[in-house]
């Protein structure tokens, strides 16, 4: 009985574990929201959005208030709203943005000499979980390219859509910056 106890006690200690890990905040604009005890003034704008052969890609800005002190955070909302599939969206700082639009153009131009080997992937990822990926097996002639948003399935994108993603998110981070000197 004691041993049953015991691995029942282990097993409900992992969940418990696993349970905390899948709800740890990414970024620190989202932790920012989860402050407590005080007022948080959540912000939004429409930067751009595009319809894309999967659906419609969308980034907002976003301006995250504490009402008792003033202080502030930034970041943007990107999100896909798929003709098949369900929402998805993620959430990144704004000091993610212009490193992932220098991801997004190196990408946009990779090409299947990047690697000696006769296949290869190459991946952005953000600390939201969202990935931009491209992959090219040597046997093809073209470079594939790929949106993952934290453990949802990838969907295809396209080289002029990584290309339009790249301009959107360039809109997001003179935004950001517009709006940081205008406070």
């Amino acid at each position: 009985m004691r041993k049953l106890i015991s691995i029942l006690t282990v097993a409900g200690l992992a969940l418990a574990m696993h349970a905390q890990e899948t709800n740890v905040l990414k970024t620190e604009i989202e932790n920012f929201e989860a402050r407590t005890n005080t007022v948080i003034i959540k912000g939004f704008g429409q930067i751009g959005s595009a319809s894309f052969g999967v659906g419609t890609v969308s980034i907002r800005s976003k301006e995250t208030i504490d009402a008792s002190n003033g202080s502030k955070a930034y970041g943007i909302m990107l999100e896909l709203d798929g003709q098949n599939a369900p929402r998805q969206q993620a959430i990144l700082d704004d000091f993610e943005l212009e490193p992932l639009a220098n991801g997004l153009e190196y990408l946009a131009k990779i090409t299947s000499d990047v690697s000696a080997l006769p296949s290869f992937t190459a991946e952005f990822k953000t600390r939201s979980g969202l990935r931009f990926i491209a992959h090219s097996g040597r046997r093809q002639s073209s470079i594939e390219y790929f949106i993952k948003f934290d453990e949802n399935p990838r969907v295809s994108l396209n080289t002029d859509e990584i290309v339009q993603l790249k301009s959107m998110v360039g809109q997001a981070v003179n935004a950001l910056n517009d709006l940081k000197r205008s406070r």
